[in-house]
């Protein structure tokens, strides 16, 4: 029997009919109530955190606190919800507007406008405390903590390093090279220098040169995953004295609040995380068909990897992955377009090597994934050339690309997995 399976393509949708008794896997992320009161529930993590006693009691008055929260290009985390509310439990510890900063974590991003200032953490915020920005290239801002055990110098932001007591703010998903997103990366990359970035991010790559990247720095690994533990000596050498993180609905709501001990408390988040975003499966399939779920999540390839990485989980070595992507905008960012103008994998690993960049390590991985497995990219006909240069193949319709993937697994009873919100969803092999 055949059933109709909607795969967001830009602002429509494509449908192809599908055997049902070959679709052994359907991810979506599971059902998540949204937090109806937002002030309510960061007010209740604040005085019942874990790991730490209440906020109130961590603070002390006299104080000169900062907060650090992520910038823009983290929007989705919507601060300017929660802030307020931690600004006003500062006041009531007896810490007032005055002795509070922000700073954004600029990591190696651009500076902020005072009108992006505005909409990423809100009016009220912005009027309330000072607002400082960190910008790794700025040498002068950064001064020496120490040195992780894996003999990286660790440089943080002087504002940061100097004040009495230390707030990290984020969101926790899934990240393509940490595991997990929030937590520790508000200060690394979020406050550090660009070398101490650049030496903690060169741990994703293999320790030999040629081989490309770390099998360990991946989607939703954190055990042995040699960024991640990186990434934590350099927050123990902060040591901050709290954390408020989010977690969210698939829908993209607040879900929950994690708050306490900046690490323990966030493992708590990145727990929730999981169980909302990854999604049991029953065994890697020979065909796995994705989309992002339509735009902007997949306006060009750059934001579409997400998809290619967690579609990549769940199809088998001999297998075949059917993207769903238009990608209006293909080129772009260039600082990711333009890794793929390597004549080889060896030629674009080299580089990264020389300087890393995260898009830089995007396109690295992505080449490895399409190598390893064939992807078939349903996308606008003028994609075309650069898909191909991507070292994936194109169709112009699901069906030419189930005809083209049937080609190549080259047998009747295949099995599927279908993703139509591949973005979001982790698949985790049940074992």
């Amino acid at each position: 029997m055949l059933k109709d399976f909607s795969f967001g393509f830009g602002d429509s949708e494509l449908k192809v009919a599908l055997p049902e008794e070959r679709v052994v896997n359907v991810v979506e992320g599971k059902p998540a109530k949204a937090v109806l009161d937002v002030e309510a529930a960061v007010r209740e993590v604040l005085n019942n955190p874990i790991g730490t006693p209440p906020l109130k009691n961590v603070i002390q008055q006299g104080d000169k606190v900062i907060i650090i929260a992520s910038d823009i290009t983290r929007q989705w985390v919507r601060h300017d919800l929660f802030l307020p509310t931690l600004l006003n439990e500062l006041n009531e510890a007896g810490i007032p507007d005055d002795d509070i900063s922000l700073i954004v974590a600029l990591g190696a991003h651009r500076h902020h406008t005072h009108e992006e200032n505005v909409l990423t953490f809100g009016q009220e915020v912005v009027k309330r405390i000072t607002i400082l920005q960190s910008h790794a290239p700025e040498t002068d801002e950064f001064v020496y903590v120490g040195q992780t055990s894996r003999g990286k110098d660790v440089h943080l932001n002087k504002h940061v390093v100097n004040a009495d007591k230390v707030i990290l703010t984020g969101g926790i998903v899934h990240h393509l090279m940490a595991g997990f997103g929030g937590g520790r990366k508000a200060i690394m990359p979020g406050i550090s220098s660009y070398n101490t970035i650049q030496e903690n991010h060169s741990l994703c790559l293999h320790a030999v040169v040629g081989k490309g990247l770390s099998p360990e720095c991946t989607v939703g690994k954190l055990e042995n995953n040699p960024m991640h533990a990186d990434m934590l000596e350099m927050a123990e050498l902060l040591k901050p004295a709290f954390l408020l993180n989010a977690v969210f609905t698939p829908e993209g709501q607040f879900a929950s609040f994690v708050a306490g001990h900046w690490h323990e408390a966030w493992l708590q988040g990145c727990k929730t995380a999981n169980e909302i975003f990854g999604v049991s499966i029953s065994g890697k399939t020979d065909l796995v068909i994705a989309s992002a779920g339509g735009f902007p999540k997949d306006i060009n390839l750059y934001q579409g990897s997400k998809t290619i990485g967690n579609s990549f989980m769940a199809v088998k070595s001999t297998g075949v992955v059917i993207l769903v992507l238009e990608c209006r905008d293909i080129m772009e960012p260039p600082d990711f377009s333009g890794w793929f103008n390597y004549d080889s994998l060896y030629e674009r690993e080299v580089a990264l090597r020389k300087g890393f960049t995260v898009p830089g390590f995007i396109a690295l991985k992505l080449g490895y994934i399409a190598k390893e497995v064939p992807h078939i990219v349903v996308s606008l006909p003028q994609n075309k050339e650069f898909f191909e240069k991507a070292g994936m193949l194109t169709a112009s319709s699901l069906d030419e690309a189930i005809t083209m993937a049937e080609k190549i697994i080259n047998k009747t009873e295949y099995t599927i997995t279908v993703m139509a919100h591949g973005a979001n969803t982790v698949p985790i092999v049940s074992v």
